[in-house]
């Protein structure tokens, strides 16, 4: 194994301790929101002081026969550690034939790759997964159209009522759609109706019931966002609360948002991210209505599957990315030698031969490079999703 050093991301909603803390480094003040680690072109990782996309051009064999044969001479994952101290924005990700095809158009259609108009920076999908390092809390799918309308009458305003009427008159996925778009394209001059929602949300603020918790995602993300007609579409979601070890799946199509928390993700190796509010950067709410899931869900979790002892898998259904969770007490076999891994420590420290990595630091394993960890700690290990056929 060789170590592997990512990048740090320095964005608006990320937060200034929780990575410094995993790293053991003092706090520089910025807010720190993601580690990268992987090959993405937009901050490539590390491996002995060449970058990680070097490598596989020099040698793709490194990443898998059945890696390179679905995916070609590329990494199909990213990893990173997530720490969100606000709400990112109300997002959802492409499927593969989205993605190509939103890429092929706007490349047609003189778009440049670097505009801030840009939906589509690559032609690929951004399914992900969030293993939670402690509570985390997100905004995930929507929920049962009937239960949203109720609560929201419960703080009897008019223009409010008006515009989640579709809830119940139209229903399903196409009233939740229809009541979304209008919240995301609400006139500027009628955003008071987020002022009032505040206002009203106030008094049961401290309940422990389904409107406590409604009021509670109003205001929280009104006193980050004043006035963005995101904070009315995010009333439409379900908010889910994950616990240590607690595991997500983003497929395409799923609208979310993350609140709070720290985590580790895995993802498809692609930055497609189309918005819908919460955020000043692009929002093309007729492209993302078109790519979007509407229909109401219940958020299912992940479960983690134990395989050798002390070795958890998260299962999901991307081919792009799997994942591991490893709680070191002495020694562990890395699993996926059939694919290149990034292994990653997040609290203790893990020796494997003559490198010795410590909370926050991370290697970089071959394919066909069988590794056994020794020390105390937990480590997360990322690969392709895709095993070789034997």
């Amino acid at each position: 194994m060789q170590p592997l050093t990512g990048a740090i991301q320095n964005y608006a909603w990320g937060s200034t301790t929780a990575i410094p803390q995993i790293l053991g480094v003092e706090p520089d003040g910025q807010p720190q929101a993601e580690l990268w680690l992987g090959a993405h072109p937009a901050a490539p990782s590390q491996v002995d002081g060449r970058p990680l996309p070097e490598l596989i051009t020099e040698d793709p064999a490194i990443l898998g026969s059945a890696s390179v044969d679905q995916f070609g001479p590329r990494l199909s994952y990213l990893m990173k550690i997530l720490a969100a101290d606000q709400a990112l924005s109300l997002q959802a990700h492409p499927s593969r034939a989205q993605a190509e095809e939103g890429f092929a158009r706007e490349d047609a259609a003189g778009i440049a790759r670097d505009a801030k108009n840009r939906n589509y920076v690559d032609d690929w999908p951004k399914p992900e997964a969030l293993c939670a390092l402690g509570d985390f809390e997100a905004l995930y799918g929507f929920a049962d159209p009937e239960v949203t309308n109720r609560l929201a009458a419960a703080l009897a305003l008019p223009m409010l009522d008006q515009l989640f009427a579709p809830l119940t008159a139209v229903g399903g996925a196409e009233g939740i759609k229809q009541v979304f778009v209008a919240c995301c394209e609400l006139p500027d001059e009628q955003r008071v109706v987020v002022d009032d929602l505040v206002q009203a949300a106030f008094p049961h603020i401290g309940d422990e019931n389904e409107l406590g918790t409604f009021c509670r995602t109003a205001i929280e993300l009104a006193a980050v966002y004043p006035r963005d007609p995101g904070v009315l579409a995010a009333l439409l979601m379900n908010r889910v609360r994950l616990r240590e070890h607690e595991a997500i799946f983003l497929p395409a199509g799923n609208m979310h948002a993350y609140l709070r928390g720290t985590g580790v993700e895995i993802m498809a190796n692609s930055n497609n991210v189309l918005r819908g509010g919460l955020t000043p950067k692009h929002v093309d709410v007729a492209e993302l209505s078109r790519l979007v899931d509407f229909t109401p869900i219940t958020p299912p979790k992940v479960a983690a599957v134990e395989g050798p002892p002390g070795v958890w898998r998260y299962d999901t259904p991307a081919p792009e990315f799997a994942l591991w969770r490893l709680e070191l007490a002495n020694e562990l076999a890395v699993p996926g030698s059939d694919r290149g891994r990034i292994v990653l420590v997040t609290s203790g420290s893990a020796r494997c031969g003559d490198l010795h990595l410590s909370a926050g630091q991370s290697g970089w394993l071959a394919a066909g490079e069988e590794a056994t960890l020794t020390g105390e700690g937990r480590v997360f290990v990322g690969g392709s999703g895709v095993p070789a056929v034997n």
